[in-house]
């Protein structure tokens, strides 16, 4: 199964999780988005994607617009992005992407998770060049050949363009994301996505069973319930 599966079963796991953890972190996300930018829709073209995918997983709008007004204050948080590489049982690998204020206090509760099921984390790069960084978009239409001839147009190589039952799923260079979701509702205005993401993506996949499948699920567990964790990457088919 391609890369569409993979993430549409990372969001199935995502649902799993408690909708406190989901509006904190797209909080923060937005914050974060804001303050580096500008805490403006119209001039923040990467805010008003975040926001317009928050909106799409059903987060409050007050949640979103408290965000927002935050990082037009002085101050506040200082927020990171802290990607951490671990080794799971048997030849599965992890990528952990956190974003946190408290570096310290994450990557002790990450390695935590880890020594409880007697695995390690790596450094940097010991699992990363297994993977790659890829945006995937999705949207349903017929108009795939207009589609993949405009972002030719556009400048944009697609890195994959896959087309199933109606279905057109589009592997890009993250930096060609949002230029690519231009072009795609210039082709289509009324476009909506079924996946709209950015991670890391294993090149290959493992199968795990017996007592290495439970340990895995055990520390994925752990992992998914610490709240600077926003997303786990993995090589393991589940």
């Amino acid at each position: 199964m391609g890369r569409a599966y993979e993430v549409r079963k990372a969001s199935i796991q995502k649902t799993g999780a408690a909708k406190a953890k989901l509006y904190t972190n797209y909080a923060k996300e937005i914050y974060l988005v804001a303050k580096k930018g500008t805490p403006d829709l119209d001039s923040n073209v990467s805010l008003k994607r975040l926001v317009e995918k928050a909106k799409k997983e059903q987060v409050p709008s007050d949640i979103i617009n408290r965000a927002i007004d935050k990082a037009k204050g002085t101050g506040g948080e200082d927020y990171e992005v802290i990607y951490y590489e671990g080794f799971g049982p048997g030849a599965s690998t992890l990528i952990i992407r956190t974003l946190t204020d408290n570096v310290n206090r994450t990557v002790g509760m990450v390695r935590a998770a880890f020594n409880k099921v007697h695995k390690s984390l790596g450094v940097t790069n010991s699992v990363s060049y297994n993977y790659d960084y890829l945006a995937i978009i999705s949207i349903k239409t017929n108009k795939d050949e207009e589609l993949f001839n405009a972002l030719l147009e556009s400048g944009i190589e697609p890195i994959d363009f896959e087309v199933e039952d109606g279905e057109v799923v589009i592997s890009l260079k993250p930096a060609d994301h949002n230029k690519a979701k231009d072009v795609i509702e210039s082709v289509i205005p009324s476009a909506t996505y079924e996946i709209d993401e950015e991670g890391m993506y294993a090149k290959d996949k493992i199968t795990l069973d017996g007592e290495d499948l439970e340990t895995f699920q055990k520390l994925y567990k752990m992992l998914d319930e610490i709240d600077d964790v926003t997303d786990i990457y993995h090589n393991v088919n589940l």
